[in-house]
């Protein structure tokens, strides 16, 4: 697969902190396009903008929350993991992967807005390519064009 420098870390920094992208994307303003594969009344899920790896996907609660769990009560939380995994089912289907990765991250420097990776590892990828790895923007990025990303978001809108 094709791969691509990852954005200039400084500029990026600057964009995420100063706006939330999540919030402007379930407001209908977003500052760059998103491929959303999945949204309901709570919940919004989308390819991440700047992939290591085809089908990596967010999944994020459409009100803006930053603590990955004190800002849910139990009901809320479960409800949107429930999301999380029917998300990731579609994305492990749609993308074939040998595993499927998932993690909170963001920050309170940058990000807040609390949001799951859904990675897929691809079949076959060497171990030391694998895990944490797989996300490392030192290897770049994927180079997918603006068709091959759509497609993609396609087949995991048909997957959830």
């Amino acid at each position: 697969m094709k791969r691509k420098p990852p954005p200039d870390l400084d500029a990026y920094l600057a964009s995420v902190r100063a706006r939330c992208f999540i919030c402007e994307l379930v407001a209908g303003t977003p500052a760059h396009p998103h491929h959303v594969v999945y949204e309901d009344e709570r919940a919004i899920a989308f390819l991440n903008r700047f992939p290591t790896v085809a089908g990596s996907t967010l999944v994020a609660p459409r009100e803006h929350r930053e603590q990955v769990t004190g800002d849910f009560d139990e009901t809320e939380y479960l409800a949107l993991q429930r999301v999380v995994h029917r998300v990731a089912e579609a994305v492990r289907r749609a993308t074939a992967a040998e595993r499927v990765y998932l993690l909170s991250l963001g920050s309170q420097q940058a990000n807040r807005h609390v949001h799951w990776h859904v990675v897929p590892c691809p079949p076959g990828l060497p171990f030391e390519r694998q895990q944490l790895a797989l996300l490392d923007w030192e290897h770049g990025l994927v180079d997918l064009s603006d068709e091959e990303t759509a497609a993609l978001a396609a087949q995991i809108r048909v997957e959830v």
